[in-house]
């Protein structure tokens, strides 16, 4: 029965109104009821759209193929997966993304809302499911439990590889700052103790090269990613699907989404196996807390601008007080400390999330996807927000550096080869209590002539390694 503004559905609990307007039915209204949780839908991920839309059309394609569904129901429901994938109806998929059920409300969102797309298509009313049925045809030979995972690794492979390109990105900005800074001389530190010098170009490179060794690590997690339970069904038996459905699925899906996926050798283990996401999550913890290490230092170095290291100068994006007039606070590496902090606690949830898993099924899938798109998703931004608005702006303070490296008592341990560790560790105590530099008490005391003096302290030699002095025992 239809009225105007709402339809009949029917399902195992009875019958209930649907709006006319709503594309999605009876399955995902209950769950609109039994999940007021977030008020974040799961059309806020549109990757994850994008995948499911992708499973039914490779399944619809290969049973099919198998004889088990007409072509015109093929058809139907191959168009209506084609204007998910293109972007339209996702307003359609209004289920939470924290949900009870192994993420059965999201299947059934996806289901319902293909269903009566395709009924359009093919000249029906929505809700005439007599015609073509969500679960009967746009189900076919699948289970939430192999549809749902695979959608998740799907849609976590795009957001990976996204991210990479996010943090190349970044990687990029850190790189040219590297070369602009090559010549900059600062005293590096351990302990936020003065230590030996280096160049800032160095402290700089070695940003770049953090985040480019994280980029190799997502894309080894990614690997893992492709591997797949579809054709699993319910619990990895493949029960009410063809024996050659699953590696014909697979296959479509390949062609389908351009990711090199393949089926798990044994889609029992598969079905409730949550290692790779767990893998995944690490790595991007791993990305999360070195971005957050040098954004403690990119906030350490531009302490100040009178009382603090004053090293270098982050580019002014906002005021930073509504009762100090002019001070500014560094906002840019303060939010991606903040991703930072989400995206480890996210990695916490989904370790307890895998963990509580029981027999042949994880029930927790929803709070893993939901953190992990999460985490790729906040980082993406992080990394381009970082380069655009933080490191392309940074300028070096470099009168201030080169002093710091002139006053500093760590310059005497490039001296150690050539006056020994003794006088060494005398010159540096009357320096330190004196307030005097080093390289004046050295030639004060003549442990050094101006010109041997000059020659070590260059800042080439100081910042790289050399050949050292060949001194005779005892001296």
């Amino acid at each position: 029965m239809t009225t105007a503004t709402h339809r009949l559905e029917h399902d195992l609990l009875g019958d209930k109104e649907v709006p006319t307007t709503a594309y999605y039915g009876v399955h995902t209204l209950r769950a609109l009821e039994n999940f007021p949780i977030t008020g974040i839908t799961i059309a806020v991920y549109p990757d994850l759209v994008r995948a499911l839309a992708q499973i039914k059309r490779a399944a619809a394609q290969a049973n099919c193929e198998l004889g088990l569904l007409e072509r015109e129901r093929m058809n139907a429901i191959v168009a209506a997966c084609d204007e998910l994938v293109a972007g339209r109806l996702h307003d359609q998929f209004v289920v939470d993304v924290i949900q009870g059920g192994a993420g059965t409300s999201t299947n059934m969102n996806a289901n319902e809302v293909i269903a009566n797309r395709a009924l359009e298509i093919m000249g029906h009313a929505r809700g005439e499911y007599g015609f073509l049925h969500p679960n009967e045809h746009v189900n076919m030979s699948q289970s939430t439990n192999d549809v749902y995972p695979t959608a998740l690794k799907l849609a976590t492979y795009v957001g990976i590889f996204r991210l990479v390109d996010a943090m190349a990105y970044l990687r990029a900005a850190f790189e040219r700052k590297a070369e602009e800074f090559a010549d900059v001389l600062k005293m590096g530190r351990t302990q936020l103790q003065d230590a030996v010098p280096m160049t800032l170009g160095q402290e700089f490179s070695t940003y770049a090269t953090m985040l480019g060794e994280d980029e190799e690590r997502l894309k080894e997690a990614a690997l893992l990613i492709r591997e797949i339970n579809l054709g699993a069904t319910a619990i990895g038996t493949g029960i009410n699907a063809h024996p050659d459905y699953a590696g014909l699925v697979c296959r479509r899906l390949a062609e389908i989404t351009g990711i090199p996926v393949v089926t798990a050798p044994n889609l029992i283990e598969a079905t409730q196996d949550c290692g790779s996401f767990i893998q995944l999550s690490g790595v991007l913890k791993r990305v999360a807390a070195k971005l957050s290490k040098v954004c403690n230092d990119l906030r350490l170095l531009s302490s100040g601008p009178r009382a603090g290291f004053c090293e270098i100068n982050l580019p002014p994006r906002q005021a930073g007080s509504s009762i100090m007039p002019g001070k500014v606070n560094p906002v840019i590496p303060e939010v991606v400390n903040q991703i930072a902090f989400e995206v480890i606690g996210n990695d916490m949830t989904v370790t307890f999330a895998a963990e509580a898993g029981q027999l042949q099924l994880n029930a927790f899938e929803p709070i893993i996807a939901h953190s992990l798109f999460k985490s790729v998703l906040h980082l993406t931004k992080g990394c381009v927000v970082l380069a655009d608005r933080c490191v392309d702006g940074i300028t070096a303070n470099r009168d201030a550096l080169r002093a710091s490296v002139e006053r500093s008592i760590g310059i005497v341990t490039a001296l150690n080869p050539y006056i020994g560790y003794a006088h060494a560790t005398d010159v540096a105590a009357e320096a330190h209590a004196s307030g005097r530099g080093v390289a004046e008490i050295v030639l004060e005391r003549g442990l050094m002539t101006a010109e041997a003096l000059a020659e070590v302290l260059r800042p080439e030699v100081l910042t790289r390694p050399r050949a050292l002095p060949v001194r005779p025992a005892g001296a």
